[in-house]
């Protein structure tokens, strides 16, 4: 196995590669060329170098720094709704090995996979950008496995570091699929960390992409690695896991503390919450999602024995004024620019304008609303597809139709769940999407499998009629197997009625999902087919006296061109689409071809 045992006597020696790369002329350049390598594959250096850092210089005492993070879900550069970037988590990186050379940095998995960034390269991007920031060491968490767990076989070669799992095996060979530990001696102590990942991968991820693979349980994985490394006399022993700490979970890492003693620190992802807690002796530390946070815990050795330990996070707004490090920044401007190339890729073609304009996706049913929620359908075999209006951020012209257009549409790098919920909250969750109708809405249900009418007459919480799934009237008894986005299945637009139920499975990326249905289609022609309709809509009529004389509204003809939607033209003259429809009786207000006469109203 890649790297089954790593030991390193220096903290300082580990970052010298990193310093020659990203800050050349650095002191700790000094050390290269002075490190050697034992049979046992021990890396020897000068620890003169080390003892002299700040923090390491009282006798007798030694403090290690780990940082950490995990969930960032390839969020690589800051963002207003994510987390400070790994640009600027390089520069604290760096700031804390200025303070104390003894620093590991790890990451808790879920890391190679959830933007663009990472999908289109299948995760190389982002081992390019963690090599780049100078990580040690990584757990394997469940959408790490979405490409695939052989291309996950191949990122952890592309790493300069182990990605770790003790209780990951292959069922034909019954071998551990990866590195299960790694040894780090640092000035002296020696540290060993194992990895664990969730056991849910099975259905939080494709099963295909585990197929062939068992996941064992991570206590008894744990007493294991617990047991080994105790053999190799190390001084700490630390969990590297991906378990988190949610009580909807059969295994976390509170159950790993509780039955696998001799662990001193966990440090956790999956549930993306911010843990400081201790539990049976075991400090269980997670810093969140998306790089808000990076996670600290300082380690007090006296005589080499562990003494005292303290975790804490540095939050988004704590480095508000930090500089992103220009190196790691302009590593990620690099592939983003190489990336274009990708961007550009034609995956097939539309016959109609697909419609996402914000004014429509918020507040009706939509051509493209549609094709998303059929290819949501088409992934996950589900009985009903639900996303929000909200989500959908551009329209795409006719013709042939690029991946960057289809990012376009839904930048947001939210992947498909399924859950199964009962009629009764598929229908709570209809009117909550359509209770400020004819208002536009972010959380309007765009909808496949299912049909359903809007009385506009009625109170929000009432206006949901006529419901039927597969042509069958909603029974609200029933279990149905409904796929939504990630957001609203953990209640975001206040869908709160599917925070509490469990996930039965996860799937891709939307973005990814429709590009490869509109690939099997290549053609794709949606239609607005009904599946959102209104009742007793009420319309502002002027009252006139029997003596006033009504004035038509004066019109004239519009010629459609290439690239017009009826939105579009709608703008020019000052009206809706809604009114283009009915003034030109169009059964379809997608379908207008060039050269097709528009009828509109005359701007004065």
């Amino acid at each position: 196995m890649k790297r089954f045992l790593i030991l390193a006597l220096s903290c300082f020696l580990i970052f010298s590669s990193f310093s020659v790369v990203f800050a050349e002329g650095d002191a700790a350049t000094d050390t290269e060329g002075t490190e050697t390598t034992t049979e046992d594959g021990t890396v020897e250096g000068e620890e003169q170098e080390v003892v002299e850092k700040e923090g390491t210089s009282e006798e007798g005492v030694q403090k290690i720094t780990i940082l950490h993070t995990n969930d960032s879900h390839a969020r690589v550069n800051e963002g207003k709704y994510d987390g400070m970037g790994f640009a600027k988590l390089s520069t604290l990186v760096k700031q804390h090995e200025e303070e104390n050379a003894n620093v590991l940095l790890l990451d808790a998995g879920d890391t190679f996979h959830g933007t663009t960034f990472a999908t289109l390269e299948q995760g190389e991007s982002i081992a390019e950008v963690l090599n780049a920031v100078g990580y040690d060491g990584m757990a394997a968490g469940n959408h790490d496995f979405n490409y695939g767990y052989e291309r996950l076989l191949e990122l952890e070669e592309m790493t300069s570091f182990p990605v770790l799992s003790a209780n990951v095996i292959v069922e034909e060979t019954g071998e551990l699929l990866l590195p299960p530990y790694m040894v780090q001696e640092i000035d002296g102590i020696k540290l060993g960390i194992f990895g664990l990942s969730t056991p849910e991968t099975h259905y939080k991820t494709h099963p295909d992409n585990v197929e062939g693979l068992k996941f064992t349980d991570p206590v008894e994985a744990a007493q294991k690695m617990v047991a080994e490394l105790q053999e190799l006399e190390v001084d700490v022993i630390i969990a590297l896991s991906h378990l988190g700490t949610d009580a909807s979970s059969t295994d976390t890492s509170i159950k790993v503390a509780q039955g696998a003693s001799g662990i001193d620190l966990i440090v956790d992802g999956h549930s993306h919450t911010t843990d400081n807690v201790g539990e049976s002796g075991t400090l269980i530390v997670s810093s969140g999602e998306y790089t808000k946070n990076l996670g600290v815990v300082e380690l007090t050795f006296e005589d080499g024995v562990l003494t005292n330990k303290e975790g804490k996070l540095i939050t988004k707004e704590d480095a508000a004024d930090v500089e992103p490090d220009a190196d790691v920044q302009a590593v990620i401007d690099a592939i983003a620019a190489a990336q274009q190339t990708i961007l550009d890729e034609v995956v097939g073609s539309t016959s109609v304008v697909l419609d996402g304009e914000r004014e429509q996706v918020r507040a009706g049913e939509t051509n493209l609303g549609n094709l998303i929620t059929e290819a949501m359908i088409n992934e996950t075999g589900a009985d009903v597809a639900l996303t929000n209006g909200g989500g959908i951020r551009a329209s795409i012209d006719v013709g042939e139709i690029t991946k960057g257009e289809v990012i376009n549409v839904l930048p947001f790098g939210n992947y498909i769940v399924t859950k199964e919920v009962t009629g009764s909250v598929i229908k709570a969750a209809l009117e909550n999407g359509i209770d400020s109708y004819p208002e536009a809405k972010g959380a309007f249900p765009h909808v496949a499998g299912i049909t359903y009418t809007i009385d506009a007459s009625k109170p929000a919480g009432e206006r949901a009629v006529s419901i039927q799934i597969n042509g069958e009237p909603i029974d609200l008894e029933k279990t149905y197997v409904l796929a939504t986005n990630d957001f609203l299945a953990a209640g975001g637009d206040e869908y709160t009625m599917f925070a509490d139920i469990a996930i039965k499975n996860e799937y891709p990326a939307l973005d990814e999902v429709l590009i490869q249905y509109i690939q099997e289609k290549g053609t794709v022609s949606p239609v607005v087919d009904g599946r959102v309709t209104v009742i007793n809509e009420v319309t502002e009529v002027e009252e006139t006296t029997e003596t006033e004389e009504t004035t038509e509204t004066a019109t004239g003809i519009y010629i459609v061109v290439s690239g017009d939607y009826l939105s579009k033209i709608a703008v020019k003259y000052n009206t809706t689409w809604q009114e283009l429809q009915e003034l030109n009786q169009l059964d379809d207000p997608n379908l207008i071809f060039p050269d097709q006469e528009i009828i509109v109203p005359v701007v004065e």
